[in-house]
């Protein structure tokens, strides 16, 4: 809830996400029955809506804490113009863990990143590439991308697990040799 003197009872999407996710856990009595109603309603997405909320709140974590920031700052503290494409990629691939979603991770580590690029003299949209690349990189060990197909096709993520770490292995070492040498 956020109150403050000059504007009262201030509604933010924050207070909305934590009304619904809490509620909806009240009424149901416990947070199994929650997310059994749901996965019926819902089928295979239920899982995923349930989990949002919770990692809107660990970005937030990371980012009031200045973890990710310290995260990203510690690839740059190694970095040159040269290899800083290759450890922004690396950084975001790491930071992806922590906050999965693609514009919440580059509003915390663009700031970093593109002054990192401004005083080593690196390329900045090579560094912005390499934080987009490196937020989808990592998104092969968490497949959420996948999740409606492996509905219609009857699988879990387990089935394709073995693929994704393949996949995320190759492109790895595929994407880091192009950003330190292209």
């Amino acid at each position: 809830m956020s109150i403050t003197p000059q504007n009262g009872f201030a509604l933010t999407l924050d207070l909305v996400n934590f009304m619904f996710l809490f509620l909806g856990i009240i009424f149901h009595g416990t947070p199994r029955n929650y997310l059994i109603s749901i996965q019926e309603a819902v089928k295979g997405a239920g899982g995923i809506i349930v989990q949002f909320p919770f990692y809107a709140g660990i970005m937030g974590m990371m980012t009031a804490s200045g973890l990710a920031g310290v995260m990203s700052e510690a690839f740059v503290s190694v970095s040159t113009a040269q290899t800083l494409p290759l450890f922004a990629f690396l950084s975001a691939g790491l930071v992806n863990f922590f906050v999965p979603s693609g514009g919440g991770q580059w509003a915390v580590q663009a700031p970093i990143m593109l002054e990192a690029a401004d005083m080593l003299g690196s390329d900045p949209s090579r560094v912005a590439m390499a934080v987009a690349w490196g937020d989808a990189w990592t998104n092969m060990i968490q497949p959420f991308w996948a999740l409606p197909a492996l509905a219609i096709a009857g699988l879990k993520a387990k089935d394709i697990m073995g693929f994704c770490v393949i996949v995320l292995i190759v492109s790895g070492v595929v994407i880091g040799l192009g950003l330190l040498f292209l």
